[in-house]
Order: structure tokens, then sequence, then C-alpha cells
């Protein structure tokens, strides 16, 4: 990724407008990009991005086009595009452009180069629509197989759509923990799911959320509508650690988390902290696989 100071890493972290092409994105090294930047990505500078905002946790926002021309809109047989139509032709090329010049952004710890088999392999067998930064590790330990005996065994599934914040990686470094502010992160429920889980409930049939993305929007979702979970869309701004009461989530599947870190402060409001650090404890002497590619837990 081409810059006049020498190369740049740039994360697509949230799209905050189509028209024109705009993204929040964290920047490596940040201190070397200012407002008004212009950095070139592809080995033919086939993507321009100007840097036109920065936000308050030190991400910039960017707008993107190709270098000859304002957009990625392509005309009909008249020379004529809706409004509609264009934001669409923009997305189609834009994302088309990033899938042939960008890499998976695999989390530091993983200490090697992206490769192809990446693109699926860090990715959930479920996975519908672009939008997290990173992989809901908990689903990564779903195969379709997995989920087949499990619909056989009588355990009814549901799905929401969310997005992996940049809040997964921001580690707590205020003295007092209610001080800690989270990247909100976007979610969708539907119609269906949310009365799955309204049955579920009054059927007295245990909630278990897969992640703890899961567990913040189906909180959240359940504050924003009077403790039941209602259809809809909107940003999950909860942060749950020890002293919470949960309203729907009555058990976890989660991935081992790093120490100091939100997520684990959650597993532990669910868990009790005793007995979560006594299992990191244990987890720790067995040399158990920890984060994105790791071992997992069944908390409840």
């Amino acid at each position: 990724m081409g810059h006049p100071a020498g190369k740049v890493e740039v994360l697509l972290t949230r799209q905050v407008s189509r028209l024109p092409n705009e993204w929040e994105c964290l920047v490596r090294p940040g201190r070397k990009i200012g407002m008004g930047e212009r950095l070139l990505f592809g080995e033919q500078d086939e993507l321009q991005g100007e840097v036109v905002g920065r936000g308050e946790f030190g991400e910039r926002r960017i707008r993107f086009h190709p270098p000859t021309q304002e957009g990625f809109a392509l005309p009909d047989s008249r020379g004529r595009l809706s409004p509609h139509e264009s934001e669409h032709a923009q997305a189609d090329d834009f994302f088309a452009l990033v899938e042939k010049i960008g890499h998976v952004p695999l989390p530091p710890y993983i200490a090697r180069a992206d490769s192809a088999g990446d693109r699926e392999r860090y990715q959930t067998v479920y996975a519908r629509e672009r939008g997290s930064v990173a992989a809901p590790t908990a689903g990564l330990h779903f195969t379709p197989e997995i989920l087949r005996r499990i619909g056989e065994r009588g355990i009814e599934s549901a799905e929401v759509t969310l997005h992996v914040g940049l809040g997964t990686f921001q580690p707590v470094r205020v003295e007092r923990v209610e001080e800690h502010r989270l990247h909100a992160e976007s979610y969708s429920i539907s119609e269906d799911t949310a009365e799955k889980i309204r049955r579920a409930r009054n059927q007295g049939r245990r909630i278990v959320a897969v992640g703890t993305t899961t567990v913040r929007t189906l909180e959240y979702a359940a504050q924003q509508g009077g403790s039941e979970v209602c259809a809809g869309a909107g940003d999950a701004e909860i942060f749950i650690y020890p002293g919470y009461r949960f309203q729907v989530v009555q058990a976890l599947l989660t991935n081992f988390h790093l120490p100091q870190s939100t997520l684990l402060m959650l597993v532990c409001a669910l868990g009790g902290k005793e007995n979560v650090l006594r299992a990191y404890g244990h987890a720790v002497r067995e040399k158990y696989r920890f984060y994105s590619y790791g071992d997992c837990m069944f908390v409840e």
C-alpha cells in the first residue's frame, strides 16, 4: 500500500457512508497519516483513499475511489445511472477491488502472513454479510455436520446478524471498570429469531449464546425492548462485567480470552469470577490453546 512516507496498513472497520464511499479505519503507523493525506492501494494503484476525518479512538475516516474517477458507477446504454443503481455499482466494484488487493486481517498473535485458505478458514460456516472486523471466534468451532447433529438432538438454533467491533481488541486501561468505554457493535435480529427466543423463554428452555458478541447483542436488545428481545437493528453499546444481571442469556460457548479484556469480564459476569479464573488456571497448566483458533469453554 503505497504512501509518500512509506508503506501503511489500513484495516476497514465500519462503513459510515456509501456515497461517497467512506469508512472508519485503523491505520498503522497512524502517526504519519494526517488529514488530507492520500493513500494508494494495490500494485497498480487500483484504489485511492483520502483521509477526511479522525475518530475518538484514533481511527481515520477514509474516502475511497479509483485514482482516475470520483466513484465506481458504471453508466447504462444512455450513459446514466439512477442513484440506487449507482450506489450498488460502486459497492460491488469497491468490494471486488478489496477482495483482489486486500488481505485477511489475521490477529497479530498468528505470526504469519495470510494465505488464500484463510478466507474460508477464518470465517464461520454460517456467515452471510460483510461487516465484522474479525471472526466471531466461538463460531469457528462449528461445521455443517455439527450443526446438523445439534438439530437432530432437538436443539433449536436461531441466527442473528452481528458485526464484531474494535471493542473486541480494546484492553481496559482505567482504574474503575465503570469508566471504560466500548465501541458499539452493529446487529440485526429478524422477526423469526425474535419469535424463537420468545417461545423458548416462555417454555422455560435455556438460551445458549455462541460467543460474547451474541451475548452483548441479546442483552442489549432486551434492554431496549423492556426485557424482551424484539426484531430490529441497532448498535449494541452495553458493557457487561461482574455484577450485571442477565435478562436473556443463561449459558455461553466461548474461547479463552486475554487477561484485562472486556471479554473476560463478561465471561466472569456469567460464570462467576472464581469459577472462571479456576478454569483459566487449569487451561494454562494443561497448555490449552487460547484466542481465535484455540479451545473453547461452556459457561453457565
